[in-house]
């Protein structure tokens, strides 16, 4: 039971025949609100129908109401009819007056009112005990766009919005197929947020719809109110630096997901869609990498993949080697970082995690401010930030360097820019306690850790540990599409093949 309004009005609570007490009950619900609108009005022969409209400005399109609703019931010449005036005449309104698609009967006064949160109005008839909900939702809701955060040179520049239904039809216009299953549930105790549950029935593997279920089921909590709540509910590793749960804006994603087995969480009020079960190769492939040529989508991953090591391993080798390991350092560069740090007071460590530290506010400072200022006191920053500390003798020019490589690697893996962030700074720590010992401890618990981690029962390492060849024609390579003729191992079990293209030949290499 919400917690919303008065509290004797409970979900037993129901509608009676008499209107002010049906009026009475919804004011109380909703107390003293001021875009709750009660529009009274009478209609049928000699005005003998008493009856008012209960909607949200602003949730509601008036428009919509004053032709499909009041228009009909007050001008339309059927209910001039006195020998109408019988219990029949419910149903005459409902099927031959109301010129909306959609029409409930509630009887319910808390159901009542979550339809009216959700942009229904209600019809509240004198004499009759159930209420008419009439779907005249029309708020305002931004228009689709291209998703700032996952553009592309070739391929659909469409993203998901805020509003429930659009990201819906979105994936149908993708998919369409009947099976396409989409099944609607609320959550949240005062937020009542819509979450669907998105898949294609007899692809999909019947065990991740029933955990997915029960798992959602589960939630309670007073708010959804975006689609990362939902993530950390179900995930199955909450305190793991990688997500085993991935989101995206762009409906092409979503729905090559769901056609390779996968389910999509969609979440009410929010452009980003969830997708299970994650698996880590995925942060390093790209939805581009399916609409180019197999060679350079190959090359790219190569390159995401190396960025990401670079990103996460950079300062920790700086420290490592200017603290523990010169003689691995080239015997003129060991001069020149030498001559450079000539005068620099503290520690290389100190060093670089004054200028990680830095980095990490900059780019903060950028994410936050308005978009053209933002851009501003990143670059300017970065520049005035690194020429005054070399200047002043506080860091080394070898240590900006590192730490500006270190960042433009970080942005070509968005998708691991969270656990990047803290990982590096852990083998930042290793590396200044023992040197490159401390990485190789690092790396090692970090795979360990990778492979131990499962989404929804499946290897977040998969293809690649437990391995399986089949899988590896869409990991670090991207084979052509004509030779992935089968799904992701473990997604979709009822209909392992994408295609039957030499399936006769290859079915027994998987």
């Amino acid at each position: 039971m919400r917690a919303s309004g008065n509290k004797s009005i409970t979900k037993q609570t129901k509608l009676s025949g008499d209107i002010e007490e049906n009026t009475n009950l919804i004011q109380e619900l909703f107390g003293s609100s001021i875009d709750v609108i009660f529009r009274e009005f009478t209609f049928g022969f000699a005005n003998k129908f008493r009856a008012v409209i209960v909607y949200i400005e602003g949730l509601t399109d008036r428009a919509s109401i004053n032709s499909d609703i009041m228009k009909p019931l007050m001008y339309d010449s059927n209910l001039q009819d006195p020998s109408l005036y019988t219990t029949d005449c419910y149903a005459k309104i409902k099927t031959a007056m109301l010129s909306v698609a959609n029409v409930e009967e509630l009887t319910s006064v808390r159901k009542l009112a979550d339809h009216c949160l959700c942009g229904y109005a209600a019809l509240l008839i004198d004499g009759f005990n159930q209420a008419f909900m009439i779907n005249c939702q029309g708020w305002d809701k931004r228009a689709i766009e291209t998703p700032p955060t996952e553009s592309v040179i070739r391929g659909p520049r469409e993203g998901f919005t805020e509003n429930f239904i659009t990201n819906i039809s979105l994936l149908r216009r993708k998919i369409k197929d009947p099976a396409l299953t989409v099944e609607a549930m609320k959550i949240g105790e005062k937020t009542g947020t819509t979450v669907a549950l998105v898949y294609i029935k007899g692809l999909t593997n019947v065990e991740l719809i029933k955990d997915l279920r029960k798992r959602l089921k589960k939630i309670k909590t007073d708010s959804i109110l975006e689609s990362g709540y939902i993530e950390q509910f179900i995930e199955d590793s909450p305190f793991s630096l990688f997500s085993t749960i991935a989101n995206t804006e762009k409906p092409d994603i979503a729905a090559a997901k769901i056609l390779e087995g996968r389910a999509a969480i969609i979440v009410d009020g929010t452009p980003f869609v969830l997708t299970a079960p994650m698996l880590f190769i995925e942060s390093f492939q790209s939805a581009e990498d399916y609409y180019v040529r197999p060679a350079f989508a190959t090359l790219l991953r190569i390159i995401r993949i190396i960025s990401f090591f670079i990103s996460v391993l950079s300062p920790a080798i700086y420290v490592a080697l200017s603290s523990f390991h010169q003689e691995l350092i080239p015997t003129a560069l060991l001069f020149t970082v030498a001559a450079s740090r000539e005068g620099v007071p503290f520690p290389s460590f100190i060093e670089a995690a004054i200028m990680v530290l830095t980095f990490e506010i900059l780019r903060e400072a950028g994410v936050r401010l308005p978009r053209a200022i933002g851009q501003a006191v990143s670059i300017v920053g970065a520049l005035v930030i690194g020429q005054a500390a070399v200047s002043a003798g506080l860091v080394g020019a070898p240590m900006i360097i590192v730490v500006a490589i270190t960042a433009v690697a970080g942005f070509v893996v968005p998708n691991q820019n969270d656990s990047g962030a803290v990982l590096r700074i852990i083998l930042l720590i290793l590396s200044a306690i023992i040197g490159l010992f401390g990485i190789m401890i690092g790396l090692l618990g970090t795979l360990i850790h990778l492979s131990s981690l499962k989404s929804f029962h499946v290897p977040y390492l998969s293809p690649l540990a437990p391995l399986r060849p089949q899988g590896l024609k869409d990991s670090i390579i991207r084979a052509p599409l004509k030779s992935m003729f089968m799904r992701p191992a473990g997604m979709a079990n009822r209909d392992p093949y994408r295609h039957k293209v030499n399936v006769t030949k290859s079915s027994g290499s998987k």
